[in-house]
């Protein structure tokens, strides 16, 4: 029996992010507060292996970085009139937070936290991580307008770093 690869701090963010997503979509259906959420994940979807869908075991699951998903979760869920001005601010004209579909909500809320609170995340890899993120539950539009959304609001938030290719 040969052990699996240990995966990447960056591994075990995406893989962080991608949980954060699917706990703030939970949080928000359930009115579940972001403390009861992140110890629901922790204690029932999130184990040595990785992440835990109840519904289809995966061997190739990476174990999420559990602080930055806790940071993340309970980041957003504290900020999120903060987060939702600005994704309003970015979106076109006649949209708010309010019409967007709910997983799409809270990708737009933890890419905008995360280019708000944590700059120790470069830009680009932000803007990345969630559109690969809204790859993996929308088709074409959705991920354009992560990309469109996420890159007015850092442009905004981090003008230095912006202008940097």
């Amino acid at each position: 029996m040969t052990d699996k690869p240990k995966a990447s701090a960056a591994q075990r963010r995406s893989a962080a992010r991608f949980a954060a997503i699917q706990a703030l979509y939970q949080a928000e259906l359930s009115q579940l507060s972001a403390g009861d959420v992140v110890r629901e994940y922790s204690d029932f979807r999130l184990d040595g292996e990785g992440i835990r869908d109840l519904d289809e075991p995966n061997d190739n699951l990476i174990d999420p970085d559990r602080g930055f998903f806790a940071d993340l979760v309970q980041g957003v869920t504290a900020r999120t009139v903060d987060l939702d001005g600005l994704i309003d601010s970015a979106l076109e004209k006649g949209w708010t937070t309010k019409r967007l579909e709910t997983v799409l909500r809270c990708i737009l809320r933890a890419g905008t936290y995360e280019l708000m609170m944590r700059e120790d995340v470069p830009m680009r890899v932000v803007i990345t991580e969630y559109v690969d993120a809204a790859h993996s539950f929308f088709d074409e539009t959705e991920p354009k307008l992560v990309n469109a959304v996420l890159d007015r609001i850092g442009k905004t938030l981090r003008a230095g770093e912006a202008g940097k290719n």
